[in-house]
């Protein structure tokens, strides 16, 4: 169905509706309408990495961990079963007549906010801090969200616009102050690209952007409807709109905000304020015009699902047995083999049963289910913690040990004990075994959404870095042992790992790699496949947050590999493999680059191919070179490859002071390798990127 067909239905329909009927559709928790064959439906369903809260589900990493494998095709595959499940469960559920929230055909996925400082607890849900790896993965997952019938699968949904990226505790009445060079070079591009793709709805961000709430913007609107064109609904993050009278102070009522709110073209009102539509009507501050447009805009979306209109949709034959099926899981299995990052080795892996004797596992996320799934997740069937994927993998050839070794945050794991109560046994697991598998990090109830899990930590935020302290002392004590020492970090931002960088032997960053995960986190421990995933964020040291800006500024220089100006612990785009891949040839025009690639090691592997551009006289460039292409590749060992990258257009322009994009100054250097062209990436690999010139009149 076209979208001009969908609309046309849609006003023909909202047009028999009284006000009273038009008011009450946008709420998130539309009301059925009876005596127009109007079914209830609940907005409200979330999609990030898997249908969440909703029941079953598969479960895939978290966004963050999607975003490392630098793979537009798997990442289109993994959004297609997310919404096979979401019309599957749909399906089944509707006809058991549960329209209740979480269950419908509207997914308020993906986040494609900028992770722009390492704190921020929601920066999990993101694809990371580059505005270009962030648009090409958004588009791919909204394809793969939509899908390509005749009808939508389902809406996707971009989130949350603009300019957000904490701090948690203020989001309700925070003021981002944001140039208009950021705005355009580092927050907006990733939205553009989705409405470029086709993205349904946008969802606006609880704080302000230069004085106006993100919810009724005209700046934000201006670009939205104006100037990119979109033509779906626009919908408020929850309770946002209550935030313009009780937080942000730029109304003093609720019809007020009301009126702000319809008026710039919130049609969706997640949460309560829209219940004072009929009263601000009443008062003469909205017109019912206004209720009826955004009533058009949301019931066309109904209809492009294919809910409404007699002849259905396609995907109504989508059978409830898909939920968790072999393939889903086996793609999910796949997606965290590409996600986990191999950030140090020294030799030790990949572990050989038949060498590395009794293995010692200990770690508070060594056996957490809670350490596997992120935030927003759904439920799955079965879970595999690391410490299991280990014992299922070595089964009868190697003991293994286990120890909790300290909480995960607290002083002490029994609360009459004394503080750090299972440290002695966890040294004593590592004297008693051969090899040690250290497995520390976060789980949800430290890092994410402010008032998600009632947070440890500053409402959902990081304050520093640093591991929580038990697990500091845990990592001493266990290193100091001496044996041969894997850590696993289970995660979804930077943490400062100085310590285990310098004294352990090895360092895999498993994210958080789905309910499954510990399956692929052993796979990739004893060599099954070969680590490929890279880092879509900037792994800083502490001490780099004192030369950053404040947490609560929103100007990009000093922060993120395009302005950091310091040595990072781990760059943006590193990661090792059991390979020994380089580039040997790169030539480039404007479009394309041509790369030949070659696996030197003993071992086949799949890599990430990288490509970064600086231009070289700019006043407008950033000072670091900015990613411009790349492409996942598989080398068996000995491979030799000619790749065709294609490049980004806009990495051959800047944007000025005052925000206008303009070209570039047609001097520009090129980098092809598999990670970026900085000297840190240099000192951990060994080997530089390969760079050209390239002179090309703007």
């Amino acid at each position: 169905m076209t979208r001009e067909r969908a609309r046309q239905l849609a006003e023909a329909l909202v047009g028999r509706m009284t006000v009273e009927e038009k008011a009450g559709q946008l709420r998130f928790d539309a009301p059925a309408i009876e005596r127009l064959g109007i079914p209830a439906y609940n907005w409200w369903n979330e999609g990030l990495h898997g249908l969440a809260r909703g029941g079953t589900a598969t479960s895939f990493p978290q966004a963050i961990g999607l975003a490392a494998m630098f793979d537009e095709e798997l990442m289109e595959k993994v959004a297609s079963v997310i919404s096979d499940e979401a019309r599957a469960k749909y399906n089944a559920l509707s006809r058991e007549g549960d329209r209740d929230i979480y269950h419908g055909l509207t997914l308020w996925s993906p986040n494609v906010n900028i992770f722009r400082d390492p704190r921020w607890g929601r920066g999990q849900e993101t694809y990371g801090e580059d505005p270009t790896l962030t648009a090409r993965l958004g588009r791919a997952f909204v394809r793969g969200l939509q899908g390509k019938g005749e009808t939508l699968k389902v809406a996707a949904c971009a989130k949350h616009f603009a300019a957000h990226s904490g701090p948690e505790a203020l989001r309700h009445g925070f003021d981002a102050r944001v140039s208009e060079k950021d705005l355009e070079e580092t927050y907006l591009p990733a939205f553009r690209a989705l409405v470029d793709e086709g993205v349904e709805a946008v969802m606006g961000a609880y704080n302000r952007l230069n004085g106006e709430p993100c919810c009724a913007s005209s700046y934000l609107m201006g670009k939205l409807r104006g100037k990119w064109g979109f033509q779906g609904h626009f919908v408020s993050d929850c309770w946002a709109i209550r935030d313009f009278h009780e937080n942000h102070g730029v109304t003093a009522a609720p019809t007020e905000s009301v009126q702000l709110a319809l008026k710039l073209g919130c049609d969706l009102n997640c949460g309560c304020t829209y219940q004072h539509i009929l009263r601000a009507l009443e008062l003469g501050m909205i017109l019912e015009e206004e209720v009826t447009r955004s009533a058009v805009r949301l019931f066309t979306t109904r209809f492009l699902l294919g809910v409404l209109d007699e002849e259905g949709s396609e995907y109504d034959s989508l059978p409830y047995g898909l939920i968790e099926c072999p393939e889903s899981l086996a793609l999910a299995h796949k997606a965290a083999l590409e996600s986990c990052v191999l950030l140090k080795n020294s030799g030790l892996l990949p572990l050989d049963t038949d060498s590395c004797g009794t293995i010692g596992v200990m770690g508070p996320n060594a056996n957490s289910r809670t350490a596997l799934i992120g935030n927003y997740h759904g439920t799955a069937s079965r879970y595999v913690t690391v410490l299991e994927g280990i014992q299922d993998y070595v089964g009868d050839r190697c003991r293994v040990l286990y120890s909790q070794g300290c909480a995960l945050c607290a002083d002490r794991v029994e609360p009459l004990a004394q503080p750090n109560d299972r440290l002695a046994e966890a040294i004593a697991v590592a004297k008693a075994s051969d090899t040690v598998i250290l497995v520390l990090g976060l789980d949800e109830t430290l890092e994410g959404e402010e008032g998600d899990t009632g947070n440890s930590y500053s409402s959902g935020d990081k304050e520093d870095l640093f591991l929580p302290q038990a697990q500091r002392a845990l990592l001493d004590g266990v290193l100091a042992v001496g044996k041969p020492t894997v850590v696993i970090l289970l995660a979804g931002s930077a943490i400062d790992l100085a310590s285990a960088q310098e004294k352990a032997d090895a360092i895999l960053l498993g994210w958080y790699p789905g309910a499954g995960g510990g399956r692929a986190v052993a796979e990739l421990l004893f060599g099954e496949a070969s680590p490929s995933g890279k880092l879509p964020v900037t792994f800083y040291r502490n001490e780099a947050l004192a030369d950053m800006p404040a947490f609560t500024d929103y100007a990009m220089a000093g922060r993120t590999y395009r302005y950091y100006r310091g040595e990072p612990l781990y760059p943006f785009g590193y990661g090792l493999s059991y390979g020994d891949c380089q580039v040997t040839a790169l030539s480039a025009d404007r479009t394309r680059a041509r790369v030949t690639v070659v696996n030197r090691g003993a071992r086949d592997t799949e890599e990430v191919l990288q490509l970064y551009l600086r231009d070289e006289e700019s006043p407008f460039a950033p000072p670091n070179p900015i990613l411009c292409g790349f492409q996942r590749v598989f080398l068996a060992a000995g491979d030799e490859k000619t790749l065709s990258v294609p490049l980004d257009e806009e990495a051959f322009t800047v944007v000025t002071d005052g925000g206008d994009r303009i070209p570039g100054s047609g001097k520009w250097m090129l980098y092809a390798g598999f990670g970026g062209p900085d000297p840190r990436t240099e000192a951990l690999t060994g080997r530089k990127a390969c760079a050209v010139p390239l002179r090309i009149t703007p």
